[in-house]
């Protein structure tokens, strides 16, 4: 069977499309589930849902007050960093948006200096790309989908100090993962720093990329996928 007969009267085979129809799916069954969400949040939760399929985002998604537009100031002033906890989350973050928008990313975990700098601190390497990170970057973007210990290094920086523009918090795991997030959703409220967590378990690499993107879309005017120059 050949490509053109194998999508014979099938719809939506365009990104855009199929993009556009996820997104009024998830409109309506998060209706059929009755969960309003304000509008500010929606579009972080709708894109963690679009990339995971799991609703329980709607309800596990945390956000201190007015997160979602701190953020997107920042990064539409030009100029942000957003720095990952892994590489599998820093691949994930639309690099085209952030062209658009000035921003860079970054994640320090592959680099030598940081395996050498953990082994001697007798820390993770994630602990250790926190530390590194919040020396070039203070004021960066944090997005946390892997390492809980890095949550804690930030919770011990911002005690220090240290007032990053946004904490997203989504390790995912069994081992220190909800009190990780529990802490530090409670740091940034309290030192009014801007955070968006994934309590409960559940999180990953494409959670935090995820919440990553639907901020940057946002700032860039791209929340449309024909504004990112997909077909459709």
């Amino acid at each position: 069977m050949d490509k053109q007969s194998a999508f014979a009267g099938r719809q939506h085979t365009l990104p855009a499309d199929i993009e556009r129809t996820s997104m009024a799916i998830i409109n309506e069954e998060l209706e059929a589930l009755g969960i309003e969400i304000c509008e500010e949040n929606l579009p972080v939760v709708k894109r963690v849902i679009h990339t995971t399929a799991d609703f329980d985002y709607a309800r596990n998604l945390h956000f201190t007050p007015h997160a979602v537009e701190r953020a997107k100031a920042v990064l539409a002033a030009g100029n942000a960093t957003i720095v990952t906890d892994t590489n599998m989350a820093f691949s994930g973050v639309s690099k085209p948006a952030l062209a658009k928008l000035g921003a860079q990313a970054h994640c320090y975990m592959a680099e030598e200096s940081i395996k050498v700098q953990a082994k001697e601190l007798g820390v993770t390497r994630a602990v250790a790309s926190v530390m590194r990170a919040s020396q070039e970057h203070p004021q960066a973007i944090f997005a946390v989908g892997n390492a809980p210990t890095a949550l804690l290094a930030l919770a011990d920086l911002m005690r220090d100090g240290l007032r990053p523009s946004l904490i997203i918090g989504a390790p995912v795991g069994f081992v220190n993962v909800v009190e990780a997030k529990e802490l530090i959703f409670e740091l940034c409220q309290e030192l009014d720093v801007p955070a968006i967590v994934a309590f409960g378990r559940k999180g990953g690499s494409n959670v935090a990329a995820a919440i990553c993107n639907a901020l940057a879309y946002g700032a860039a005017d791209m929340l449309d996928p024909t504004a990112r120059g997909w077909q459709g």
